[in-house]
């Protein structure tokens, strides 16, 4: 009987921290209970965006941003070296755009040679900055598609907000089976960590601030008061350190949620989201904790085991139903897993998926894990589009 009441015990805690990651995540503010309309004395306005072989994407990215409804736009779109005609097809655009419109609204850009310690997204953000006119800076990704009141509205949100960094988290796409699988159990980690977007704009601890680096909103003077992507320059989750940067200013940064203005898709093959999220996560993760020399050393062999626990309950029903353990395990995992089973098809279903791609959540749970696992045994050394980088720690 004493098994019995602790195998509850332990599944009502179970359920109730479920439930408390729910009840966070409704708090959430959205895109659109901010105004459509641009204020009447809008700022001008930069959007910088870094593209570095991104002929796939930049015409549809480009051609979004400049579809928005806001009027005192400028758009740089910053060639970081790119070898697959990405340049050409942004000055293409900028050439229709300005025929169409007599002013021209788009400036196609060449980062320079990349200096030491700089990661290449940083380098072309901080040439975009330096060539931009505006009042607030907004960096975003080649791979994103722009609501035409996304910015609008971003403005009016960021003013009503008072904060100095304003991001936006957007619908992340999915299209083949293995982005079905890992992008929503991903996303739901980083909920769960943070305590949805309300949570992590009210606090005032860096270490609970992050950014979307998709699409980032910063106000000049906050931008030149953190010392802009030069002080972010060999982090590799930028977005995640320029929050934090913010926030150890004194300085609001604020995230709320707009998927119906912003979306993107990540990736699109395993061996994308395999890359994309190894590159990232264990960096990321290092710089959301205080650790220290004793904890830096073992943070990367605990690291990947956090990513395992929503398949614990489904390991402890199964043997708890062959027999090797007792019925207060039985008991535990048959109720733990079916909270499992209905929370997960409920937050695969807000991912406008099938509900069922829920019930994949084991399978998830494991790739994502082997993905930090390897992220972990490789620690700093950073790949991504064929350069080499090494990851300071924040």
């Amino acid at each position: 009987m004493a098994e019995h009441w602790l195998a509850l015990t332990a599944a009502g805690l179970w359920v109730l921290f479920i439930a408390v990651v729910v009840v966070r995540f409704l708090d959430s503010k959205h895109l659109d209970e901010y105004p459509a309309l641009a204020p009447a004395d809008a700022p001008r306005l930069s959007v910088i965006i870094p593209a570095r072989d991104e002929a796939r994407h930049i015409e549809a990215c480009l051609r979004s941003v400049l579809a928005s409804t806001y009027p005192r736009l400028e758009v740089i779109v910053v060639d970081d070296h790119s070898s697959d005609g990405t340049a050409q097809i942004a000055q293409r655009i900028a050439n229709e755009d300005r025929a169409a419109h007599g002013v021209a609204r788009v400036q196609v850009v060449q980062a320079g040679a990349l200096p030491p310690e700089w990661f290449g997204k940083q380098w072309a953000c901080h040439s975009g900055a330096g060539v931009a006119h505006g009042e607030i800076l907004c960096f975003t990704d080649a791979d994103t598609r722009h609501g035409p009141e996304l910015l609008a509205r971003s403005v009016n949100a960021m003013r009503h907000r008072q904060c100095a960094l304003f991001t936006v988290a957007g619908h992340q796409e999915a299209v083949t089976f293995w982005e079905k699988v890992v992008q929503p159990f991903v996303f739901v980690l980083l909920l769960s960590r943070y305590g949805g977007v309300e949570a992590m704009s009210r606090s005032t601890h860096p270490k609970d601030k992050i950014a979307n680096g998709q699409f980032l909103m910063m106000t000049r003077a906050a931008y030149t008061a953190i010392g802009g992507h030069e002080a972010v320059k060999d982090h590799v989750a930028e977005d995640l350190r320029l929050a934090q940067r913010v926030a150890e200013l004194g300085l609001g940064a604020h995230m709320v949620l707009g998927r119906d203005h912003l979306r993107t898709r990540m990736y699109t093959s395993f061996a994308e989201i395999r890359k994309g999220w190894g590159k990232n996560v264990f960096a990321a993760g290092r710089d959301t904790m205080h650790l220290g020399p004793i904890a830096r050393r073992v943070f990367p062999v605990i690291f990947p085991l956090p990513t395992l626990l929503p398949v614990l309950p489904l390991v402890l029903l199964v043997l708890g139903l062959c027999g090797v353990l007792g019925t207060g395990a039985l008991l535990f995992g048959a109720i733990v897993t079916a909270a499992n089973a209905l929370f997960w098809m409920g937050a695969y279903g807000y991912a406008r998926l099938n509900p069922l791609w829920g019930l994949s959540f084991p399978l998830a749970a494991l790739v994502f894990s082997g993905i930090c696992a390897e992220a972990a045994w490789r620690g700093s050394r950073v790949e991504w589009k064929g350069r080499d980088y090494l990851s300071r720690p924040a």
